[in-house]
């Protein structure tokens, strides 16, 4: 359960929450209590916020946060701080699954912008419970672990190791995924927030409201991607657009239309493919280098609000 960039002592622990990416996204189904049934390739990437976690023995149990913007994040204007804060839940949930009496001190440096489909909170629970998990050993196990991940929210399951997987279920299928070549990326988002009920919402709507089933189909083409020749750009660009369709991006134009300007500004700046994180409204062009990001990322103009930056994939471990 050891995420990236951790490192600590017995009594604390620096980890860093790493957002990511779906290069994919397919709305197979929906189950009775409302959650949606999705099949996604999550690949974190090296934008991340950091989250200091520190324990001591207490007569009852408590969790505290203190949380600031770096210097250095792009996008990020506001973000829960109080008890909708997931890394204080993930806290707080841990404590009481444990039965501990610990006073847990977490200090919040946030990068990755909210509500932008790049999984920053469910990234800020998974590295708390991973980092809680190192300093109480045994407190709960990695199954318990797991259902504690997947009752604060969809992604976090993913987040505890945070390495390229394909999720299925409704995130708690998750099957790692070796051999991604590392890439340069460029993000982009209009200065739009969307969130993941909303966009689910409108999907919904629109008829019909869910992909033909097709077994695999993701992984298929995943596996068609990775196995062609490097240097076969125009067959990497293919593969690679087949790979990164999601289900959720025309039910998010509805509701952003900007997002439609940004993909097509990302294609012409010369990315092999192009296509939009989770529920949006943050899209990205994947580059064959991250110089080739570098040059991309002049020749947007984004208005407003708007962002963008340069991220590239993690590599393999």
């Amino acid at each position: 359960m050891e995420g990236r960039g951790e490192h600590g002592s017995d009594s604390r622990r620096v980890e860093r929450a790493h957002a990511k990416l779906n290069f994919g996204l397919r709305v197979l189904g929906r189950r009775a209590d409302g959650y949606h049934l999705i099949e996604s390739f999550f690949v974190p990437i090296d934008l991340a916020d950091e989250v200091r976690i520190e324990i001591e023995p207490a007569d009852e149990p408590r969790v505290t946060l203190e949380s600031e913007i770096a210097p250095d994040a792009s996008g990020v204007v506001d973000f829960p701080s109080g008890a909708d804060n997931l890394a204080l839940r993930a806290g707080e949930a841990f404590l009481r699954a444990s039965g501990r009496s610990l006073r847990v001190s977490l200090s919040l440096v946030k990068r990755i912008p909210v509500a932008a489909g790049l999984g920053g909170g469910s990234s800020d629970a998974g590295a708390v419970l991973r980092a809680l998990d190192a300093l109480v050993p045994g407190a709960l196990g990695r199954r318990r672990l797991a259902a504690l991940a997947l009752s604060l929210g969809a992604d976090v399951p993913f987040f505890l190791a945070s390495r390229p997987a394909l999720v299925e279920g409704i995130g708690e299928r998750i099957t790692p995924i070796g051999g991604l070549p590392e890439l340069g990326l460029v993000l982009a988002n209009p200065g739009e927030s969307l969130s993941t009920a909303q966009v689910f919402g409108a999907l919904d709507a629109r008829p019909p409201a869910l992909t033909p089933a097709e077994s695999g189909s993701t992984l298929r083409s995943l596996s068609d991607w990775m196995a062609v020749d490097p240097e076969d750009s125009v067959n990497q660009s293919l593969r690679l657009a087949e790979v990164l369709e999601n289900d959720l991006e025309g039910a998010a134009r509805e509701l952003c239309p900007a997002i439609g300007e940004i993909q097509r500004r990302l294609a012409e700046s010369g990315a092999w493919a192009v296509g939009m994180s989770g529920s949006g409204a943050t899209s990205f062009g994947v580059f064959a280098t991250q110089s080739e990001a570098n040059s991309a990322i002049k020749q947007l103009a984004l208005r407003g609000d708007g962002w963008a930056r340069l991220a590239g994939t993690l590599p393999d471990r």
